[in-house]
């Protein structure tokens, strides 16, 4: 169904403060929703506010975020299982201060769950011209490579650089669905494609349920594998667990370094659009097609939709948030 987006955003919004969201921290949520809304990221968008939801009701109560170890380049955030959002947000935020003071940041959080669509936290960086990385580790669901069982998270890790027209953002998961895609596909009654997840005895499946009890692939084979287990790891840097429980204990890492700490700001923004321009010259494969820089798709998703005025989204997703926010269907 068609939705007008501002009526979205405001649904998400509602549905965050009847959960126990203040209306701020209900902002920082919905603005990562429809984020991935309007970029196309449909399986991090209404049908995640679900997700949260859901979490928010069943979770054990959380505790007040702080910050457990500080010094002017870095600090650790114990994010008390607060939602991911929040935590990720304040992380991010910190980071960008503390480098834009010192010129290089690192900050760590453990005690979260579901930090969202990285690409979100890399905009936030290089609109204030950081470069920035960004890693999370989560619970085991996706399986080595050679392997069926889950030993690491979908595990996304995401770099942004800031140029002169739009950041260059580079933003994967290190699985071959992520998990929110499998439960988006449960929702709504779809099988996932071939060749994706096992159950849990290790046989390959299409059933999301059975995915999500047992393991997804690995995106890349051995190469990507073994970036997923560097993300595991890095979650365990900042507290989180080796092999978290479901939605809970993971670790988020985040990294800010202003430009000029190697090379004046201009010259690098002006180095980055000159060479994002020379990639997308590149000589296609295929005549007539293209050659993208990351985030191309995704900004020209977002312009698209802000133009019309408009998203399509499942109406059964729709109407679970609109009952949950006491609204008629």
């Amino acid at each position: 169904m068609r939705i007008a987006i501002a009526d979205a955003d405001a649904l998400v919004n509602d549905c965050m403060k009847v959960v126990g969201y203040s209306p701020e921290e209900a902002k920082i949520i919905t603005d990562q929703v429809m984020g991935c809304e309007l970029r196309g990221v449909t399986f991090g968008g209404l049908s995640r506010a679900l997700s949260l939801i859901e979490r928010t009701r069943s979770g054990p109560p959380s505790r007040e975020m702080r910050i457990e170890r500080e010094t002017p380049v870095s600090a650790l955030i114990d994010g008390g299982d607060q939602n991911g959002y929040l935590i990720a947000h304040k992380a991010v935020q910190l980071g960008i201060e503390k480098a834009k003071q010192s010129g290089i940041a690192v900050i760590g959080a453990n005690n979260t769950w579901y930090t969202g669509m990285y690409a979100h936290y890399l905009e936030m960086a290089t609109d204030q011209g950081l470069v920035a990385m960004a890693a999370g580790s989560s619970a085991p669901r996706v399986a080595p490579h050679g392997s069926s069982e889950g030993r690491f998270g979908t595990n996304p890790i995401a770099f942004g650089f800031p140029s002169d027209d739009q950041p260059i953002i580079f933003d994967i998961g290190t699985s071959a669905m992520m998990i929110a895609e499998v439960v988006l596909a449960q929702r709504l009654g779809q099988p996932l494609p071939e060749g994706m997840a096992f159950d849990k005895s290790g046989a390959a499946t299409t059933d999301p349920a059975a995915a999500l009890a047992g393991a997804i692939k690995v995106w890349g084979g051995h190469k990507g594998a073994g970036l997923a287990l560097v993300v595991q790891m890095l979650g365990i840097l900042v507290g989180g667990g080796a092999m978290p429980a479901d939605y809970r204990d993971c670790g988020f890492f985040f990294l800010a370094i202003m430009p000029d700490l190697f090379i004046e700001q201009s010259e690098f923004t002006a180095r980055i659009s000159d060479y994002a321009r020379t990639v997308r010259l590149a000589r296609p494969v295929e005549p007539g097609a293209s050659v993208r820089m990351p985030f191309d798709r995704s900004a020209a998703t977002r312009a698209r939709h802000l133009e019309q005025g408009a998203i399509e989204a499942p109406e059964a997703i729709v109407s679970e948030l609109r009952r949950i926010a006491g609204r008629p269907s």
